[in-house]
């Protein structure tokens, strides 16, 4: 009304004020928050990051606040689990903050998660570095175990950043994609699928993963849905003559798994294929779509890694 009587300019909506309030310094000590800041068009906010963020491949070119404190390079899986599990069992950290970076970024909003000691700062190590900051910027934890909790953490960090409307956009092309491989896959005949997070010692599907083998049409009863990946051996897995192996190690790229995929034993009966964790299965970020309509597509018969 006060616009058509010239007494005034016209309001903005809510999400445009929102936005135009916010000034938002991002710090993402994980990179499945990095990928959402992305997705959201707020790239240029985010003024730090942990060392596994790499998508997209601008994020690169910031600093980084956060690295593990295990040199992993040169590590096989069996050596990297061992470590890893020593100093969870000694009750030690398995990051390092940098507090004095942290310092001079003074982030507004931080991005971390409380769901996976591995996978990203948590816990002690993120609270002694928020006790050094002369802010007090807002914490947001993204520790999803489902499909839906990521659709929320999506819209929680739109939120946070100034995003709100971006992200409802964004889980609602998701989930209409989703939709999507859901009715193509509904009456076609299940595979039998073991979908290996780790392969030296073996691990399952857990959290988000098996939703995503169910909607895309397979079927993982060595998974667990919304639960932790565990421990499992290679007699679960011939007891359960999979189809399909999905090889998948948490923490690597494509390159990485093709390799370990080739040095898996004999699997009789069974199609193997590995595949991009971080792109698609391990970060619970905006590209699990990506990974659904990917396990679609092997579950349909497209053709099978070659080992030789």
């Amino acid at each position: 009304m006060r616009a058509q009587l010239g007494a005034g300019p016209p309001a903005l909506p809510l999400d445009a004020l929102v936005m135009f309030v916010f000034v938002t310094r991002i710090v993402s000590f994980l990179p499945a928050g990095t990928e959402i800041v992305y997705a959201l068009g707020a790239g240029a906010d985010l003024v730090g990051r942990s060392h596994e963020c790499d998508y997209p491949d601008s994020v690169r070119a910031l600093p980084i606040v956060s690295k593990p404190t295990i040199e992993l390079d040169g590590l096989s899986q069996a050596e990297i689990d061992a470590a890893v599990s020593g100093r969870l069992a000694a009750g030690e950290s398995l990051y390092v903050v940098d507090e004095n970076l942290l310092h001079d970024v003074a982030p507004d909003v931080i991005l971390t998660q409380d769901l996976c000691q591995v996978c990203a700062p948590s816990g002690n190590e993120l609270t002694r570095a928020l006790k050094s900051l002369p802010s007090n910027p807002a914490v947001i934890y993204l520790t999803p175990r489902t499909l839906a909790e990521i659709d929320d953490d999506i819209v929680a960090v739109g939120q946070a950043i100034g995003r709100a409307s971006e992200a409802r956009a964004l889980v609602a092309r998701n989930r209409e994609r989703v939709e999507r491989v859901r009715s193509a896959t509904r009456a076609a005949r299940r595979p039998r699928v073991a979908f290996l997070e780790w392969t030296d010692p073996l691990f399952c599907a857990g959290h988000w993963v098996p939703e995503m083998i169910e909607i895309a049409g397979g079927d993982d009863r060595l998974g667990r849905p919304g639960a932790d990946s565990v421990r499992m051996s290679w007699d679960d897995v011939h007891a359960w003559a999979p189809e399909i192996v999905i090889v998948a190690p948490c923490g690597y790229h494509l390159e990485q798994a093709e390799r370990m995929a080739r040095a898996l034993p004999p699997i009789p009966g069974a199609r193997v294929y590995p595949v991009d964790a971080n792109a698609f299965f391990a970060r619970p970020g905006p590209r699990y779509i990506e990974g659904i309509e990917l396990l679609a597509k092997i579950f349909a018969g497209e053709s099978a890694f070659a080992a030789a």
